[in-house]
């Protein structure tokens, strides 16, 4: 029912509302980019062919509204607030790259706000290997 309303009046909310009704959500890859371990020009790239918005399809993001921006160490993703995309699918989707380019060992991907995340490498600590040994 929702839907079917939004769906009716796409051309006149996308004109009189975009600029209060847009969500941001930031991904902070500081530490990652300044020591040269992640490329995020391909990190941006991946997300753009991978996050799906509307009816669950990759690929139609210009059409929904949604915007991908890049700056020399965050990524934007700015969204029409009535279309609820969800943030959690940016973790996702960091992670799985992270993955794909074997940094998930080192690098997590953490919420430092409510629509921002960050990657931070993992502390490790030298004591435990100390433990390991006796």
């Amino acid at each position: 029912h929702k839907f079917i309303t939004t769906y009716n009046n796409t051309g006149k909310m996308a004109k009189g509302k975009a600029k209060k009704s847009t969500v941001k959500f930031v991904i902070d890859c500081a530490a990652p980019v300044d020591d040269k371990v992640l490329d995020i020009a391909s990190f941006e790239k991946y997300l753009n062919e991978r996050i799906k918005v509307g009816d669950g399809k990759t690929g139609n993001l210009a059409q929904c509204g949604v915007v991908i921006t890049r700056d020399r160490t965050k990524i934007t993703v700015a969204s029409p607030q009535d279309l609820g995309f969800s943030k959690r699918q940016l973790k996702y989707l960091s992670k799985r790259y992270l993955k794909k380019q074997q940094l998930r060992d080192y690098l997590r991907v953490i919420a430092k706000s409510k629509n921002s995340y960050e990657l931070k490498y993992y502390q490790i600590t030298a004591g435990d290997d100390e433990e390991a040994e006796e």
